[in-house]
């Protein structure tokens, strides 16, 4: 028996994640009879024989003017799958994360006795832990990225499950190794000899407004150590996109004695090229340990966003590292703490400490093993997988 399964994707992130659990579900034993997949998605998703009821485009959306504007057109198109998913009599319906538009649409077809997952966890350990409770009228099941997720979920009518995070499966043993590093400097045009320094201020404008100035500031102190050692710094910028490389490259007229290499693209190949890196929080910090870099984490927000994140957020920590071991693994510099000389000399201890203690990678290992496996041991695709199969079992659907 063909089974149809829902699903919806509104961001690139999401197209992967969901493009993974498709390919997962279609190789899974229980699946013999054929699925079909209907919804909306990305490339990767329509590669994996999504048959799209919507553009991804059209649930694209950023900042917090630009989906009031258009929430006009966002409800039309919810009420739209609403209505296809429920016409369609779909087996069970996966919101791949795109938390507000897809935990509307889970809790109308979980109302009409359509199965329901939800594909990524909010961030409840860091703050609106309360968010928990909308899950669960939302989600038969809730696939969760890290391993202290789950426990948020424990006495809610809501099944959690720690699948483990992507990252963990598509950053191998391999990449931590010399030779991806030496390829890396190769494709940047960044010489062996170097040290080299990744820098990653943020993607948005705000974040590059407010960190860039003493991430430079830190490095020419960082560079000024090296001199005297005869060594060059070469920084390595990530720019997402053309409007943030404009910015930087205003940004970095201020630095002229820097020598600096701006990459339009995403921040791992500077993360490979690099000796050690000074990161903004956020999921960068995840990629630096899986990689193996030594890392400083610092953020800087506006006086009230600051004010307010401190009422709000009930995580002591901001780097992945550091929330996944609980306890302080790399040095976090935030706000008033994110001074330059501060900022360099924590980088500098980081990068000494790496190079001189064998030991000093081992809990990122640790912890890359734990993420890439899963609770399951079958990485994050496989095990989502399972849970929907699990799931379709249970409500009697297989």
């Amino acid at each position: 028996m063909t089974l149809t399964i829902g699903l919806v994707a509104g961001e690139a992130s999401g197209d992967n994640l969901a493009a993974g659990l498709m390919a997962a579900l279609k190789s899974h034993p229980a699946m013999s009879g054929g699925i079909r997949f209907l919804g909306v998605g990305g490339p990767a998703m329509i590669a994996q024989g999504l048959e799209p009821l919507a553009s991804i485009d059209e649930l694209s959306v950023n900042g917090f003017k630009e989906p009031i504007l258009r929430l006009p057109q966002l409800w039309k198109l919810y009420r739209r799958l609403a209505s296809t998913f429920q016409q369609e009599n779909i087996d069970a319906f996966i919101g791949i994360d795109f938390n507000v538009f897809n935990f509307l649409l889970e809790g109308r077809l979980k109302d009409s006795g359509i199965p329901t997952a939800h594909y990524v966890s909010p961030s409840v350990y860091a703050w609106r832990r309360g968010r928990t409770k909308r899950v669960a009228r939302s989600a038969d099941v809730i696939f969760c990225l890290f391993p202290f997720e789950p426990v948020f979920y424990a006495d809610l009518p809501v099944r959690a499950i720690f699948v483990g995070h992507p990252l963990a499966h598509e950053i191998t043993e391999a990449d931590t190794k010399a030779d991806k590093q030496q390829w890396a400097r190769k494709q940047l045009g960044v010489a062996q000899s170097d040290v080299v320094l990744a820098m990653l201020p943020g993607s948005r404008g705000s974040e590059i407004e407010l960190m860039l100035e003493p991430f430079l500031q830190a490095a020419e102190i960082i560079q000024a150590r090296f001199a005297e050692q005869n060594k060059s710094v070469k920084v390595v910028i990530p720019c997402i996109n053309p409007a943030r490389e404009a910015q930087v490259r205003k940004g970095i007229e201020c630095a002229p004695q820097l020598d600096i290499h701006i990459h339009q693209g995403q921040a791992r190949l500077a993360l490979l090229a690099c000796d050690a890196a000074l990161v903004k929080s956020g999921t960068s910090t995840l990629e630096a340990m899986l990689l193996k870099r030594p890392m400083v984490v610092s953020y800087r927000l506006g006086y009230w966003s600051h004010w307010i994140a401190r009422l709000l957020v009930k995580t002591p920590y901001v780097a992945m590292p550091n929330i996944l071991s609980n306890k302080e693994l790399v040095p976090e510099l935030l706000q008033d703490q994110a001074q330059p000389e501060s900022l360099a000399q924590a980088l500098l201890g980081e990068l000494e400490n790496s190079r001189s203690n064998g030991e000093y990678f081992q809990p990122f290992a640790n912890m890359r093993k734990t993420l890439e496996e899963g609770e399951l041991g079958l990485g994050a695709s496989n095990t989502a997988a399972q849970g929907i199969v699990d799931l379709l079992q249970e409500k009697g659907k297989l």
